[in-house]
């Protein structure tokens, strides 16, 4: 089995790499290393914007638009990263993030983890994501709203609808999201 050579560093990872805030300036310099971003280095040019966040917000799930294209359930590439952060974390102040803030029982119910452009990243399931999508319908664009409705249905056999019953139940309005589920997908 080939060895997977770490591409992303964050600041401490970089010093640590290199042996000293002195070392990683000179590693920097020649190249060996370069800048993405405030706090995060890589031995790589390419560096896919999901594997950032990831290593940059690694208490996040993605989520959202950016969970749907991910799972394959769109090709409408989202312009901003949308990100699901329990209720109490730090407002994200970066541009190129949305950021959706969870109550803490309904924020790991449905975190899985995939591998996305070689990195592992925090993602909620496509059967908490079909929930997602239900709850938010009417915030959507419709078009939008149906062209995912369609994957899902054309996705039917891949999904676990006793998982979708029950994050269905971890929420409010359950009925009438059963109401969805039974009428759009099933």
């Amino acid at each position: 089995m080939p060895t997977v050579i770490k591409m992303l560093y964050t600041y401490k990872e970089a010093q640590e790499k290199c042996g000293s805030s002195y070392q990683l300036k000179r590693a920097l310099e020649r190249g060996d290393l370069l800048k993405i971003s405030r706090g995060l280095y890589s031995n790589n040019s390419i560096v896919s914007p999901y594997a950032a966040i990831a290593k940059k917000y690694p208490d996040a799930i993605i989520t959202m638009d950016s969970a749907f294209f991910i799972h394959g359930l769109t090709d409408v590439i989202p312009e901003k990263i949308h990100l699901a952060t329990k209720r109490n974390a730090v407002r994200i102040k970066d541009k190129a993030v949305k950021q959706y803030f969870v109550q803490e029982r309904l924020f790991k119910p449905g975190k899985s983890t995939m591998s996305h452009d070689g990195t592992d990243i925090s993602i909620y399931s496509l059967e908490r994501m079909l929930v997602e999508l239900m709850r938010n319908s009417s915030r959507m664009p419709l078009d939008y709203y149906k062209e995912i409705i369609a994957s899902y249905r054309r996705r039917i056999e891949d999904l676990d609808i006793r998982a979708v019953e029950d994050y269905i139940n971890l929420f409010d309005r359950k009925d009438f999201l059963f109401d969805i589920f039974q009428r759009e997908v099933l």
